[in-house]
């Protein structure tokens, strides 16, 4: 079965003008930020912090600090059921482009960045709290997130994914308020200092069956470190520009959507224990409703398993047993 499905790409420009289609993920961060009666502002106000920061750290030649601006593409991607012609909105990521403004060059960045999955919410909404309703304490069921690595590996495997993208994908997430971090000696002239976490967590053994490992970096002029999941080399597959595209996109993202840790007051020291509940932290001029994004996470994970995981039920257990097989 695994030719039993194929994926359809579809890109839109994200602007101050953009306005999510029906389909879109409303929890996906950008798309939260696009609703409402400051939508406009914000996706502007939003936009000029990633060219701000992306000038920040690419100084060199850029004396006026305008050298660059950065464009963003959100792609969605479709996962086609050949069989029976239902198309499933399977993954939506954001792809980074960067427009030099003093060689008029547009160089093409890094695809990742931002991560949004119907699999993953209903893996993380719905599978686990039914394993665990009744149970005293916490647990994962053995094959918590197989099928979605695997959806995922298949994506990033196929013919059009490499017809549109020629490096593999730079996922940039925050960090993990349950654990911590200890800085090491390596520093990366981009990335900034290396942190070492004191435990692995759900969410990179999840991330492991995508294929991706993780390293958390905490860039210059940064307050904390930011989680960033690749396959391959972090460090020597990507050039400066594109990891700072990455890095401005993210960064910006994480101070609207979690301020208490990256829009904080202190900057993380040796020894970094991210705090949800810090009150020492500046807040953007941009609106977000946190509370409702939660929420529609579990309706959408319930969305999956209504229209995908529970029709297919019997193709997808076969084609995950024998993927990679």
């Amino acid at each position: 079965m695994n030719k039993a499905f194929t994926f359809t790409i579809k890109n839109i420009c994200l602007d101050e003008n953009y306005q999510p289609a029906d389909n879109t993920r409303i929890t996906t961060n950008f798309a939260n930020l696009a609703r409402g009666a400051s939508r406009q502002q914000n996706l502007r106000n939003a936009l000029k912090m990633i060219d701000d920061r992306f000038n920040a750290l690419a100084y060199w030649d850029n004396l006026k600090g305008d050298r660059y601006s950065v464009q963003l593409e959100i792609i969605s991607v479709e996962m086609d059921m050949q069989k029976s012609g239902y198309s499933f909105p399977s993954i939506e990521v954001l792809k980074t482009n960067i427009i030099d403004h003093q060689t008029n060059e547009r160089i093409e960045g890094i695809v990742g960045n931002n991560f949004s999955s119907y699999v993953r919410d209903y893996d993380f909404s719905v599978v686990l709290g039914a394993h665990n309703k009744g149970r005293a304490q916490f647990s994962i069921p053995d094959d918590f997130g197989e099928l979605h690595g695997k959806l995922f590996k298949c994506f990033v495997n196929s013919s059009a994914y490499k017809e549109h993208f020629k490096k593999l994908p730079v996922i940039c997430l925050s960090v993990s308020d349950s654990k911590t971090y200890q800085r090491a000696d390596n520093q990366h002239p981009v990335l900034g200092y290396e942190y070492i976490p004191n435990e692995s967590s759900l969410t990179e053994q999840y991330f492991k069956k995508m294929g991706l490992q993780v390293r958390y970096f905490m860039p210059s002029k940064s307050v904390a470190p930011l989680a960033f999941y690749f396959s391959g080399d972090l460090l020597n597959d990507y050039s400066n520009l594109e990891l700072i595209s990455t890095i401005s996109t993210m960064e910006t993202f994480q101070k609207i959507y979690r301020p208490e840790i990256y829009n904080a007051n202190v900057v993380a020291g040796n020894c970094y224990q991210p705090n949800l509940h810090n009150q020492d932290h500046a807040l953007t001029k941009i609106v977000y409703d946190r509370e409702e994004r939660s929420q529609l996470a579990i309706k959408q994970g319930k969305f999956a398993e209504q229209h995908f995981i529970k029709p297919y039920q019997t193709e997808l257990e076969q084609w995950s047993a024998n993927y990679g097989v």
